[in-house]
């Protein structure tokens, strides 16, 4: 008996080039599939999401507010330092008295997510408020920042006095990281390179701080003149 016969062989091929187009039309889908962004998981480019800085204006009303809470020289150098420096949260936290050269006027600024660690001046203004709380501390820690139970300021702590003094200027639910946003803004706005605005705060890739030159401001000023 032949293997198969005419009548199943039109079948077995019939059937055979139905199941290959069924399956090369679910190939299709699910390449067009991956390829279509879900709208729940598109990002925004940086230059194009909501402002996330403050205004050189809005940083002295914001810092001048810190001076009315529970520990005003703590809170004020903590929140002075993080936008002169562009701290983040952990690396605000993390920094030691023997980082602090009042000699000298150098801070060395320890970047964290592999960022570029370099030291930076202090300025004067700056100086005076790192001896003053200095000063206030009954302790010999090697913190450069401490709560009352003499243990480093945790990143929960931080986002407290951020927000809380944000409420004090009218700025709902502020995140820490603005104020690191906002020493980018201030940088780009005065005229400052790309490149020393990236090795400034620690940057690896340009990229991330090319946000802050397209925005700036500055570039547009002559543009009706």
């Amino acid at each position: 008996m032949p293997l198969f016969t005419k009548g199943g062989f039109c079948k077995e091929f019939t059937f055979l080039r139905l199941s290959f187009r069924e399956f090369n039309g679910n190939l299709k889908t699910m390449s067009e599939r991956r390829n279509v962004k879900s709208p729940e998981r598109e990002t925004t480019n940086d230059h194009e999401k909501a402002r996330d800085y403050l205004s050189d204006s809005e940083v002295k009303k914001f810092l001048e507010a810190s001076k009315k809470t529970r520990y005003p020289k703590r809170n004020y150098l903590l929140l002075l330092m993080m936008y002169r420096h562009g701290l983040r949260v952990s690396e605000a936290i993390a920094i030691k008295k023997t980082d602090v050269n009042l000699k000298d006027s150098r801070i060395w600024i320890n970047r964290l997510k592999g960022g570029l660690s370099t030291e930076h001046p202090i300025s004067g203004d700056e100086l005076r408020a790192i001896k003053r709380y200095l000063n206030s501390r009954k302790d010999n820690l090697p913190w450069l920042f401490v709560n009352e139970r003499g243990t480093p300021l945790t990143r929960q702590a931080v986002s407290y006095v951020v927000n809380a003094v944000g409420g004090k200027v009218g700025v709902e639910n502020m995140h820490p990281h603005v104020l690191r946003h906002s020493c980018g803004f201030y940088l780009a706005n005065n005229g400052y390179d790309l490149r020393l605005i990236q090795d400034y705060l620690g940057h690896r890739d340009p990229k991330h701080t090319a946000q802050y030159t397209r925005v700036a401001s500055k570039r547009f000023e002559k543009l009706w003149k």
